[in-house]
């Protein structure tokens, strides 16, 4: 972005210019889709672009002016069948986006972002717009990381973004695959070339997901040692979403981490409270004859399991197995005896 008149994402979703900050309340995600639109077309009305971005005529035109004043090689055609128009014909690469700034404006519509859901269906709709060299990896931008808030045990936060993990998308985005070194958690250093598919930020923790001559596995990104791209294609299933294969790894996850089954009956208002305490290792079933409704609930063993449900009797009724159910009865002993 060497020149004065580029157009710089900010991290507050506003963009600066170097025309005296004129565009500099302008939201990105509008002032993008007016440029993409008039590049896209030959002619755009303020009428066409309220209603494609889903905003009033006057801001439309607002935004339209902006442009103009700002410098930009836009302008308007009057009377009948007029409109908005870029110097030189629609087919302008105007947004001066390189591949890079391209990738990095779509990350904006990927689930990663903390732009608004209308800001992420615009820059979707619009990546047709961008250049034919550009559109295949900012559509790769745009899917190349999930977010999952629920954290795996009590692990701490990373304070920073670890080490790799730029390089770690980039070669997801490019559709390369990658030598990466590895340390696994027992300390054993390990070398492997593998076939990046996206990265996953798990609560504060990062993830690769790819595809190795193993099958599909997931590295934790702080333990990554090294990345070498590679200048070979990365074997991507036609039907990979990464969205619903990370859903996949976690249940795995959850089901080892927690490999015991407790079978339940519960209060239909119970079920709430369970849901509250026990997050994903809770299945709700169908209901019982007496009104209440089944539940399975996951955990590590029968006396911490035990433990939990404890103090939810006044909703929850555990028909097996029966080692939690004798668990619960010593708690209860336990308990009468203390308190009696």
């Amino acid at each position: 972005m060497g020149s004065d008149d580029d157009i710089l994402p900010t991290e507050t979703g506003h963009l600066v210019t170097g025309f005296r900050g004129i565009l500099a309340v302008v939201r990105t995600d509008r002032l993008v889709a007016v440029l993409l639109m008039l590049q896209r077309r030959e002619q755009v009305t303020a009428a066409e672009v309220a209603r494609e971005l889903e905003i009033g005529e006057r801001t439309a035109r607002r935004d339209l002016d902006a442009l103009a004043m700002a410098g930009v090689p836009v302008y308007s055609v009057q009377g009948r069948g007029g409109g908005w128009r870029l110097v030189g014909g629609a087919r302008t690469d105007l947004s001066g986006l390189t591949a890079s700034e391209a990738r990095a404006l779509f990350l904006v519509a990927g689930p990663a972002s903390a732009a608004t859901p209308t800001v992420k269906a615009a820059l979707r709709k619009l990546v047709h717009a961008l250049p034919e060299p550009f559109r295949g990896q900012a559509e790769a931008a745009a899917s190349s990381v999930v977010v999952d808030p629920r954290r795996w045990g009590s692990s701490r936060a990373e304070h920073r973004p670890p080490r790799f993990l730029d390089d770690l998308q980039d070669a997801v985005i490019r559709g390369v695959q990658v030598r990466l070194g590895y340390v696994d958690g027992k300390g054993v250093d390990s070398e492997r070339t593998v076939h990046p598919l996206g990265v996953v930020a798990k609560g504060p923790s990062w993830y690769l997901v790819c595809a190795t001559d193993a099958g599909r596995r997931t590295f934790r990104v702080d333990r990554v040692s090294s990345v070498d791209p590679t200048d070979d294609p990365v074997d991507r299933p036609d039907d990979f979403d990464l969205a619903e294969s990370w859903r996949e790894i976690a249940d795995e996850v959850d089901r080892r981490r927690t490999p015991l089954e407790v079978q339940a009956v519960c209060t239909p208002e119970g079920v709430s409270v369970l849901r509250i305490g026990f997050g994903g290792r809770l299945e709700v079933g169908g209901p019982t004859p007496d009104g209440r409704v089944e539940v399975v609930l996951r955990g590590r063993d029968e006396q911490m399991l035990a433990g939990e449900l404890a103090g939810l009797v006044e909703w929850v009724e555990v028909t097996g197995p029966p080692g939690v159910r004798d668990h619960l009865a010593a708690i209860g002993r336990t308990l009468a005896e203390r308190y009696s």
